[in-house]
């Protein structure tokens, strides 16, 4: 399978090693090249994109805010000359972050990782009404499949989240927004600023604190009923 490619990049020395690394990896195909993030929309528009090398320090608008408002499915590697950038950008979910100059040995291990994710992507073709039981997540730079019924709680902490499971935590490099909007409703709920919940793992509930074994989380007084509505539902017992 091929994984369809640009560069978006304002300095063409640095394009020119891209494409040639690009070259040498036979499941790559570069797509289009752009000077910045504005001349490259047309390149996704038209195409199906598959993974992006983007840089940071650009003309008209940089890769932060073009990742802030970019609406794709395609990874994204940064290549960039600055290493200030990369909590932002992991917090905005790229998928490797790559300091000029660029290794060729670090930059088909990024590549590796996209090849990896799009055969993912290509195994769950077809399972779209299946009911899901999982999820991906980076983290110390491997993906690891993280089952629902796993996970405990979500913390938010700074720029990631920490994900608790009976076994171990993981820090993720995700915002507390996203990671709320992509768990099934059903069986997580936002229960604090700070706290998402696996519903089925509350024990107890007593005052504003949830008992979910082996750890105590406190209900933040503004979702208080609304939570406990939702985690008691038809479920209570009637005198």
């Amino acid at each position: 399978m091929k994984l369809k490619c640009i560069i978006i990049d304002d300095e063409p020395i640095a394009r020119k090693i891209l494409q040639e690394f690009i070259e040498e990896i036979d499941y790559l195909e570069l797509t289009g090249e752009a000077e910045n993030p504005v001349k490259a929309m047309s390149l996704l528009n038209n195409n199906d994109i598959d993974l992006i090398f983007l840089d940071i320090n650009m003309p008209k608008i940089n890769g932060i805010d073009f990742l802030k408002n970019i609406k794709t499915s395609a990874n994204i590697i940064v290549t960039t000359a600055y290493a200030e950038y990369a909590v932002d950008a992991y917090g905005l979910d790229v998928l490797d972050y790559l300091v000029k100059p660029i290794a060729f040995d670090r930059f088909l291990k990024a590549c590796n990782k996209a090849k990896e994710m799009g055969a993912l992507r290509k195994n769950n073709v077809g399972r779209q009404n299946k009911p899901d039981d999982h999820f991906f997540i980076k983290c110390n730079n491997q993906i690891e499949k993280v089952f629902y019924d796993d996970l405990l709680y979500a913390e938010a902490m700074l720029n990631y989240v920490m994900l608790y499971t009976n076994s171990k935590k993981m820090m993720v490099y995700v915002t507390m927004k996203n990671l709320e909007d992509q768990l099934p409703a059903g069986i997580f709920i936002k229960v604090h600023k700070s706290f998402i919940v696996n519903k089925t793992k509350i024990k107890s509930i007593e005052g504003n604190i949830l008992d979910i074994g082996i750890e105590k989380i406190t209900i933040s007084q503004n979702l208080k009923e609304k939570v406990i509505a939702e985690i008691v539902k038809d479920k209570m017992i009637k005198r």
